[in-house]
């Protein structure tokens, strides 16, 4: 018995002595880790032309990621996929009655990221890589129906700050600029702008 007690306050001793360790390593190196994350924000989707004002829209979405920190600069990887309810609706478009729903659907985006951390809580950062967008059109010419989807390939860049609640848990808040110029081999000319706040977990 008496054996069993001093085993045991031996591993507490050494339990004890180890968390302040973990805890400092973890204090340098606070945006270390795999990530998980909520988003929500401002959508504008717009083609290009100088002349259009574009539809504006909420945009929704998660992602997930990691980061390793090196000193004060953080090099990340991050996939996302996320919703909006921007849309545009016309009449009498090809034909006198039919209906036409343009709206966006899922966003798809794989990219990088460079932070710099500029507080033992704060960091900012850049980012880019590749976005694939999906546009759904629903068609209606008496009781005639067509639905169908286009597939836009980019690129997105954008710049933002993340902030340490907790240890684990942070809040962010994020602009991007993305740029789609092929649709199915064919080249088309549509910008996307949006402003997004997050809330996230890190592992």
């Amino acid at each position: 018995m008496r054996k069993l007690v001093i085993t045991a306050a031996t591993a507490a001793l050494a339990i004890g002595m180890a968390a302040p360790a973990v805890a400092q390593d973890s204090d340098k190196a606070p945006f270390t880790g795999v990530r998980v994350e909520a988003l929500a924000g401002y959508d504008h989707l717009s083609d290009g032309d100088s002349n259009s004002s574009g539809k504006d829209g909420f945009a929704y979405g998660g992602a997930i990621g990691y980061d390793a920190q090196v000193g004060g600069v953080v090099l990340g990887v991050d996939g996302e996929i996320d919703g909006s309810t921007t849309k545009v609706r016309g009449s009498n478009v090809l034909t006198a009655g039919d209906r036409l729903r343009v709206s966006a659907g899922r966003d798809l985006y794989v990219g990088g990221r460079l932070g710099y951390v500029v507080s033992p809580r704060t960091m900012i950062y850049a980012k880019g890589g590749y976005t694939n967008a999906r546009i759904n059109t629903d068609y209606t010419v008496g009781t005639a129906r067509i639905e169908d989807h286009t597939d836009l390939d980019g690129y997105r860049v954008g710049a933002g700050v993340e902030y340490n609640v907790t240890p684990k848990a942070y809040v962010k808040a994020e602009y991007r600029y993305s740029h789609y110029g092929n649709a199915g081999g064919y080249d088309i000319d549509a910008d996307r702008n949006q402003v997004l706040a997050g809330v996230g977990y890190r592992f």
